[in-house]
């Protein structure tokens, strides 16, 4: 897609609330605890980020009985995913924002097309209250997180600050066990050691590479960390684990965790 904000998408952010235009509403997907506590951490919501990438994942052929990385199904989950965020992330700068909240990347698969992805980045943008410039990212622009409203309120609160949504892509084919070493092991208890490998490196090559998007980003370290399995409808023996977690930094020294709001506790009475 060459023009990364269509017309449909321009129309509804002039409908959004700013400081330009007090009469319009905020849109978000938290919930109403999520939204108490990011406002509690002085920030304010403006509007739902959407991006969204139909990708055609190609095929790549692989030795039966090798364990090894799928490099080219890798680079397409991971161009698909990226090319979803930066949409997302551009809809944020457009409104206006200095991040967005509680990002949630899914991938749906097409009816018509067994190779066809859809890949969609969707959380809510988020302007601090006082227009301090000290919450966004390295490079000038809204810092990404997957941090629930409830997170991004306690990180806050610790003395950090989200920087950017990191993630790490790793597609596996998981080599197939012969005849012989599978009637050897009927009914025993045994590691199935190129299995054990095969996801042990796998996950491994995942981590690995989120770990070097935080330290591109200049963090400090990784929250929030989850790996993610799924095979999308491949054949069997193969796998994508996926990794991602929220890169953060310290806050700078005039924005003292002090200074954010305690939240009011309330007990529930409901089941």
């Amino acid at each position: 897609m060459t023009n990364p904000m269509p017309a449909r998408v321009l129309e509804r952010l002039k409908g959004l609330r700013s400081s330009m235009h007090p009469s319009g509403v905020f849109t978000s997907d938290f919930s109403v605890n999520e939204f108490l506590l990011v406002r509690k951490a002085g920030f304010e919501p403006v509007g739902l980020c959407v991006g969204s990438c139909v990708y055609h994942v190609g095929i790549q052929y692989r030795s039966w009985s090798k364990n090894q990385e799928l490099e080219v199904l890798s680079k397409a989950m991971y161009h698909a995913r990226e090319l979803a965020m930066s949409r997302m992330r551009a809809e944020a700068t457009a409104m206006g924002a200095d991040g967005i909240v509680g990002v949630k990347l899914t991938i749906k698969r097409m009816a018509w097309d067994d190779h066809m992805l859809e890949f969609i980045a969707l959380g809510t943008g988020v302007v601090h209250a006082e227009g301090h410039p000290g919450f966004r990212a390295h490079d000038g622009g809204p810092f990404t997180s997957d941090l629930s409203g409830q997170d991004f309120w306690s990180l806050l609160h610790a003395g950090y600050r989200p920087v950017e949504m990191v993630m790490g892509s790793c597609v596996y084919h998981v080599a197939h066990r012969g005849m012989f070493a599978t009637v050897a092991s009927a009914g025993s208890n045994v590691e199935l050691e190129n299995y054990t490998a095969a996801m042990y490196e796998a996950r491994e090559i995942a981590i690995d590479r989120m770990q070097a998007e935080a330290s591109a980003a200049k963090a400090e370290g990784v929250v929030g960390l989850d790996i993610h399995e799924g095979s999308h409808g491949w054949e069997t023996h193969v796998i994508e684990f996926f990794a991602i977690g929220t890169a953060v930094l310290p806050l700078a020294q005039e924005l003292a965790p002090e200074k954010i709001a305690d939240p009011i506790m309330v007990l529930s009475v409901n089941d």
